[in-house]
């Protein structure tokens, strides 16, 4: 079983390597295995953005590939995942949020209990939910986990 950590120096270095192909860079994080070491790259459109197509994420994770080889932060061998967010994943910035504008979440909170809905809105302190047409305000800070939630649209 390996472990995961964000890396701040390699989010610094391809930050604006993301940023030249009109991505944002969402995370990097390093993988310890038995095996190969993984550098996993997560990168999203900008909010607003359609998304990300496979033309794109191809040519960003070329971009990071070459960024990587030049700057050679890692030693010997390891392996490189460019990729987007799950569409279930998990929210913990302001950015994943104010991304999820309209969409469905579940929100785990600390006192206890579930908050399931549409993100009304969302800014620095906690996002406004749309709770089976009533609106409730949820602070970050009373969140124990928040996930997207795929919306197969009922059409209501």
């Amino acid at each position: 079983m390996g472990s995961s950590t964000t890396d701040t120096p390699l989010e610094e270095l391809l930050a604006p390597v993301v940023a030249a192909s009109g991505l944002e860079l969402d995370s990097v994080t390093r993988t310890r295995s038995d095996a190969m070491p993984l550098l996993r790259v997560i990168v999203d459109a900008p909010i607003g953005g359609d998304g990300v197509d496979s033309d794109t994420l191809a040519d960003v994770s070329r971009a990071v590939s070459k960024a990587l080889d030049a700057a050679d932060p890692i030693d010997g061998e390891y392996l490189l995942e460019v990729s987007t967010p799950g569409a279930e994943r998990e929210l913990t910035k302001v950015g994943h949020w104010l991304r999820q504008v309209g969409r469905l979440v579940r929100i785990k909170l600390r006192a206890g209990g579930y908050v399931s809905g549409r993100v009304v809105s969302a800014d620095e302190t906690g996002a406004v939910i749309d709770v089976d047409g009533e609106e409730t305000a949820v602070a970050y800070q009373d969140m124990r986990k928040a996930r997207a939630r795929v919306d197969f649209g009922g059409g209501e």
